[in-house]
């Protein structure tokens, strides 16, 4: 079933040959389709989890992704009606009631991997994902796992709708009984790394190019360390998170001057659930569709 609909411009209207033409697209937003989703969602998860994904099975946590369309939380992004596959996908998955699900544990046992390089973050998620005593009128710490990916050349102005249906979302399914009353949420994103030198190029390629002459702007927008987001709402999340770390995939090959592409890893970030609908009115105000 169809949620709504939203056109987009993406590209310039420029007749600069860099510069790609003005692209009209409408986008509809359905809810996940167990019958139709489960390719594009899984090349979507290859995507999100780089060169880690075989290990991971990407294709057993698109199946798990699917087995709880039915509760009406997650949504997905098309372009040719609610039987194509979708160019984006937005969900969170209970941890708690996933637990026994092996394709979870092993995501789950693979992230507490990589935040023992951070022994704050890495006590702190311990401590929520483990198996907890049931207290009468005594709340339980409950992760919900974000996972949000889309095609390269999405426009972050559809993110926004989308976070704002997960809120909703959760909502219904807590008065349907569903187990998404969630202390924090875990998200799962992915990062690149340029060297100085790469950076270099590629400020050099902006200063000559002529949307950048064109905008007066100076500013080149290099991170200080090196590490860039291919997710613009990473910078609103991690604003509210905790926690946030990046890393290294596990399976990445070595790197050395003959390299060639991205230098690509993973970053997770733990946010409290009482500063999510604060981070979602966030995205949606620096991401709007102008």
């Amino acid at each position: 079933m169809s949620k709504r609909k939203q056109n987009e411009d993406i590209g310039e209207d420029e007749s600069d040959e860099e510069t790609p033409a003005l692209v009209d697209v409408d986008f509809d937003f359905f809810g996940l389709n167990a019958d139709a989703d489960y390719h594009a969602l899984n090349r979507l998860l290859i995507q999100l989890f780089g060169a880690d994904s075989e290990a991971l099975q990407t294709g057993k946590i698109a199946d798990l992704v699917l087995s709880v369309a039915d509760t009406g939380v997650g949504s997905t992004i098309k372009t040719d009606g609610e039987d194509s596959d979708p160019c984006a996908f937005l969900t969170v998955l209970s941890c708690d009631a996933h637990r026994e699900d092996q394709s979870l544990r092993n995501l789950m046992e693979y992230i507490l991997s990589k935040t023992s390089a951070d022994p704050s973050f890495h006590s702190t998620l311990s401590s929520l994902l483990a198996p907890k005593m049931q207290v009468q009128d005594q709340a339980q710490p409950h992760v919900g796992l974000i996972l949000c990916e889309r095609l390269i050349n999405m426009p972050v102005q559809v993110i926004p709708p989308m976070y704002r249906m997960l809120v909703e979302e959760i909502k219904d399914a807590i008065a349907d009984g569903d187990s998404y009353e969630f202390s924090h949420y875990l998200f799962v994103s992915r990062v690149y790394r340029l060297t100085p030198e790469d950076e270099e190029a590629m400020a050099a390629v902006q200063r000559n190019s002529k949307r950048h002459k064109s905008s007066g702007s100076s500013e080149l927008g290099r991170s200080h360390d090196g590490v860039y987001s291919f997710h613009p709402e990473d910078e609103e999340i991690m604003k509210v998170a905790t926690h946030v770390l990046t890393y290294c995939h596990t399976n990445a090959p070595p790197r050395d001057a003959e390299s060639v592409g991205l230098d690509v890893g993973g970053r997770v970030m733990l946010v409290p659930a009482d500063r999510f609908e604060v981070l979602v009115r966030a995205i949606g105000e620096t991401f709007a569709v102008s």
